[in-house]
């Protein structure tokens, strides 16, 4: 058995799709395992880039599996526009497999996502409002409406009339919004389910089996550990559980299927959206970094918040998912900053803190502690092996790995697959 989970170790973003891009290619199948399309994956291969959503990164390897797995939620429109997008661009989706369990974003979900965020003013989470924070809560109360539920016209017209009374009750009384018509949804979600029916079946059973039967199985999660709903910084987090955690329940699998668990991280730090950021940059430099890193939501097109690479974070990462390697991505971003800041600490009323807090307010009033290196100026991305790269880069790699005791066995220079440099293997069994 040899499997691998690929998970974001900080704030998402950290490049997951072009890492499980690259490790597609050696996997004989790719599970996504978490969230909806509120996150984001680009791909670059050659020349071409495509931008996914809710379809595995390993789709870009024509004939390879790609299973949505039940623990994500899916908007059919938003999940039909990204087949056609790749089938128009000559990507056939035919090895795509999606989960009869997986959870379905309505209509309603999405209105209501708007307008609860709306309503909070100052206290707004920054959610992308795609509907997937109240698809979970309908999941978790028992009142959620499946991708099987598509498949039968009479259970899906029941559900979706039960799930109208209530919610056109809230929609109208709570946030005097206009109430969401049966007729129209119905029929809209009807066509949907005969478009996707052909891609529907049990995916646990096929990831099961796929594991069993001593395949290389990749699992592909969204967001990063940061926006894990237990181990994030919530309230600022999402709705599903992006950490190595979610990869057994999201895909139907038990925890003896994993052998490796491979985390991504950028050779700085970024975020979206509200909460404390300890290494936060407010000047140029962080304009550079922006600009240099093409800092801009996939999916929102929202500039990132960015800062200098925080080891505490790391540190967190690599104990709550078990993290066995890491991949490093963006390190060419740094090219030409003349002195690196990493974050080996935080201060906190005169104390040393040296694991990540659970509250916001004791975060948000934590000061980095800095260890300064020099930078470099070489144009990194011509080097395809380690040892080309220059010294500062190697130094500034290894205390990476010094810092969460784990090894850097993928290094990432740019965006395109070509770019990418592998010190060790990550698929072992």
């Amino acid at each position: 058995m040899s499997s691998l989970v690929v998970i974001g170790a900080q704030w998402g973003d950290e490049g997951k799709g072009k890492i499980t891009d690259y490790l597609a290619q050696q996997a004989q199948v790719v599970v996504r395992y978490q969230g909806g399309n509120n996150a984001g994956h680009t791909v670059e291969v050659g020349d071409k880039q495509y931008k996914l959503h809710l379809i595995p990164s390993g789709i870009i390897n024509e004939g390879k599996p790609c299973i949505i797995g039940n623990g994500v939620v899916i908007d059919p429109k938003a999940l039909l526009d990204e087949i056609d997008y790749l089938e128009n661009d000559g990507v056939s989706t035919d090895s795509l497999t999606i989960s009869d369990r997986a959870h379905i974003i309505m209509p309603y979900h999405k209105i209501l996502d708007e307008l609860s965020e709306e309503s909070l003013g100052d206290r707004k989470i920054g959610t992308t409002k795609k509907g997937i924070g109240p698809a979970y809560m309908d999941k978790t109360s028992r009142a959620g409406i499946r991708i099987c539920d598509l498949l039968d016209e009479g259970i899906f017209a029941n559900k979706l009339k039960i799930a109208l009374e209530e919610k056109n009750k809230v929609l109208t009384l709570i946030y005097g919004h206009k109430p969401l018509v049966f007729d129209e949804i119905f029929s809209t979600y009807m066509e949907y389910g005969k478009r996707i029916k052909k891609y529907i079946s049990d995916t646990s059973v096929e990831v099961y089996d796929w594991v069993k039967s001593d395949k290389k199985v990749l699992f592909e999660g969204a967001q990063g550990t940061l926006l894990d709903l237990d181990f994030g910084t919530y309230p600022y987090v999402t709705s599903s559980h992006p950490g190595s955690g979610g990869v057994c329940i999201g895909s139907g699998v038990g925890p003896t299927a994993i052998n490796e668990v491979l985390g991504v991280v950028k050779a700085y730090t970024t975020r979206v959206g509200e909460g404390p950021f300890p290494t936060e940059l407010f000047d140029r430099t962080g304009e550079y970094i922006r600009e240099a890193g093409r800092e801009f939501g996939t999916t929102t097109g929202r500039a990132r918040r960015c800062g200098w690479f925080d080891g505490i974070i790391l540190k967190f990462a690599v104990r709550v998912n078990g993290l066995t390697s890491l991949a490093i991505t963006k390190l060419d971003t740094l090219t030409g900053i003349e002195k690196l800041n990493l974050c080996v600490g935080y201060e906190k009323d005169g104390k040393l803190i040296s694991d990540f807090p659970a509250s916001l307010e004791d975060l948000g009033k934590c000061k980095p502690i800095y260890e300064v290196m020099d930078g470099w100026d070489e144009d990194i991305t011509m080097c395809k092996s380690y040892s080309a790269l220059p010294e500062n880069t190697r130094k500034y790699v290894e205390k990476i790995e010094e810092i969460s005791g784990i090894p850097a066995k993928i290094i990432s220079v740019g965006p395109n697959r070509s770019e990418t440099m592998i010190r060790d293997d990550v698929f072992t069994s």
